[in-house]
C-alpha cells in the first residue's frame, strides 16, 4: 500500500516553514544544530558539502530519527542518471529532493515519474521533487555570462512554469519572484522553497536577492530555508524565535 504523499504534513505554524540549512563539514556538527533546534523548525536541509562529507548513511539516520529532510543536491545530468539519483533520494527516506530545471523537461519528467512509479511499488512516502530555477547568488549579469538575456525574474519564470507543466511539486527561486511564479503557476499545493533569508537587521553575505521571512511569506513562498542566520547564532532556538516573531510583521 502507497504511504501518504510527503506535502500531506501538516503545515499551520510559521516555524513549520522553515527549513535549517545544515550547511556544515561534519555530521557531528549537524547532529549538534538538530539537537539543539529539537521540534523549533519544520525541516533540515542537507547540500552537496555535508552530504560529500558524511554521506547517504547521515540521512538515513536523521530520517529514520523522523526528521523532514530536503536532500539538496540539484540533480543535473543525463535524464536517466538524474530519474536514478532521485529514486535512491526519495529511498533514503528524504521529505523533499531537487533536481535543476536547466536539465529540461524531459529530465524534470522522468525525475518525477520515476519517483512516484518506484514508492508506489515498494510502498514510500513519496518526497517532494522540486526544480531549481535561478541561485540567488546570480544576478543579470551572472546570467549574461552562460548565455542567458533578459531579467533574473523571467528566467526564474519560464523555468517555474517548465517545472510544473513537468509534474513536479514546486521550485527552488528567490523570495523576489515567488509573487510572479504564483501568477503563472496558480496551482494549488505547488511549493515555493525560497532561500536568501535575512533577518531584519542582518548583512546579505553572498546572496544578491534577498528578502525579510515576511516578505517571502507575504509575496507567496511555501517554506524559507535559512542557514547562516541561525546555524552561526550564539543561541539558535532563540534565532529561530526571531524569526518566527518577524514572520508576523508583514500578513498575507
Amino acid at each position: 500500500m502507497t504511504k501518504p504523499f510527503a506535502a500531506e504534513y501538516p503545515v499551520t505554524q510559521a516555524k513549520d516553514r522553515i527549513i535549517v540549512a545544515l550547511d556544515v563539514a561534519t555530521a557531528g556538527e549537524a547532529r549538534e544544530i538538530i539537537a539543539e533546534l529539537g521540534n523549533s523548525v519544520g525541516a533540515f536541509k542537507i547540500g552537496s558539502q555535508l552530504f560529500t562529507s558524511a554521506g547517504p548513511s547521515l540521512v538515513r539516520e536523521l530520517t529514520g530519527a523522523g526528521h523532514r529532510i530536503f536532500l539538496d543536491l540539484k540533480f543535473h545530468d543525463i535524464p536517466n542518471t538524474v530519474a536514478n539519483a532521485a529514486v535512491e533520494a526519495a529511498r533514503l527516506g528524504v521529505w523533499m529532493l531537487n533536481v535543476h530545471a536547466l536539465g529540461g523537461g524531459e529530465m524534470m519528467q522522468h525525475a518525477a515519474r520515476s519517483v512516484r512509479t518506484v514508492c508506489e511499488r515498494e510502498g514510500l512516502t513519496r518526497p517532494l521533487v522540486i526544480a531549481v530555477t535561478v541561485l540567488t547568488s546570480s544576478d543579470e549579469a551572472t546570467l549574461r555570462e552562460i548565455g542567458i538575456d533578459g531579467t533574473s525574474e523571467d528566467e526564474v519564470v519560464r523555468l517555474a512554469k517548465l517545472a510544473a507543466d513537468s509534474g513536479l511539486d514546486g521550485v527552488v527561486a528567490s523570495p523576489r519572484e515567488a509573487r510572479a511564479i504564483r501568477e503563472v503557476v496558480p496551482t494549488a499545493g505547488f511549493s515555493i522553497v525560497t532561500p536568501g533569508i535575512r533577518p531584519l537587521s542582518a548583512t546579505i553575505d553572498d546572496q544578491k536577492r534577498v528578502t525579510t521571512i515576511a516578505e517571502a511569506f507575504a509575496n507567496g513562498s511555501s517554506y524559507v530555508v535559512v542557514g547562516r542566520p541561525i546555524i552561526g547564532a550564539p543561541d539558535r532556538r532563540a534565532a529561530v524565535e526571531r524569526f518566527v516573531e518577524e514572520s508576523e510583521i508583514i500578513k498575507k
